[in-house]
């Protein structure tokens, strides 16, 4: 059983096993997982929009309770941001090549940028209403990945497999979590008052959702960026 003071930082690590074996395994996805990742790392700085109203876990050296801000999320961003870019890509087998300038050109690509940015822009004005920050968190994503499929036609499957891959990875450590930690954690840790206290198995249904929405949103978002296309290898 794991300390209470070192359950998140232990599983918010645990990311970086799967990370860790894609990048050594297929080389050829090494610099989208890298640059997705450095990307996602800053949103863990995001952490006191949800600390407690969402949950509140014991970090290291009680930075989350003292602060707001914790070491686990940085880490935790960091690694599946870097998963999420490409696990579609590596279990189908894909490649990219770049979209050609005719492709470019269609007139739904006017609309690369806002689809890019429709999660902030859904964000921002949700998060003001009176609910909690998870629920305008999992809306922008889920609406991302939508403007991805409006915008680039050719990433509808990846999205839609992302949605459905990544909650998986999610239940696996979860578990691990609920099985390593000391009892009670999960109750402790999660504010269900402030949620729809449904349980899937021992994980927070809002988790679930954050899953989805986040592997539909990131699984496009590098394609996206960098005018990249999947090819079947």
């Amino acid at each position: 059983m794991i300390a209470e003071q070192y359950v998140w930082f232990v599983w918010a690590s645990a990311f970086l096993i799967p990370w860790a074996l894609i990048f050594v395994r297929f080389p050829q996805h090494r610099q989208a997982m890298l640059k997705t990742s450095l990307l996602t790392a800053p949103f863990g700085l995001t952490e006191p929009i949800f600390v407690p109203s969402y949950w509140d876990p014991p970090s290291l050296f009680s930075l989350a309770q003292r602060t707001g801000f914790d070491i686990e999320s940085v880490i935790f961003s960091f690694a599946i941001g870097g998963i999420g870019s490409v696990l579609v890509n590596v279990l189908r087998g894909n490649r990219l090549l770049p979209v050609s300038g005719r492709q470019r050109a269609r007139s739904h690509h006017r609309y690369h940028g806002v689809a890019l940015a429709t999660p902030v822009l859904v964000f921002l004005p949700l998060y003001l209403l009176p609910w909690n920050p998870i629920y305008p968190g999992i809306l922008a994503m889920f609406l991302g990945g939508v403007a991805h499929v409006l915008c680039r036609p050719d990433l509808r499957s990846k999205v839609l497999l992302g949605g459905m891959l990544f909650p998986l990875l999610y239940i696996v450590v979860f578990t691990g979590m609920h099985l390593s930690a000391p009892p009670g954690y999960m109750n402790r840790v999660w504010n269900y008052d402030a949620l729809t206290g449904i349980v899937v198995m021992w994980i927070p249904l809002e988790e679930l959702l954050f899953a989805i929405s986040f592997g539909m949103y990131w699984s496009g978002v590098y394609e996206h960026f960098t005018w990249t296309r999947c090819a079947h290898e």
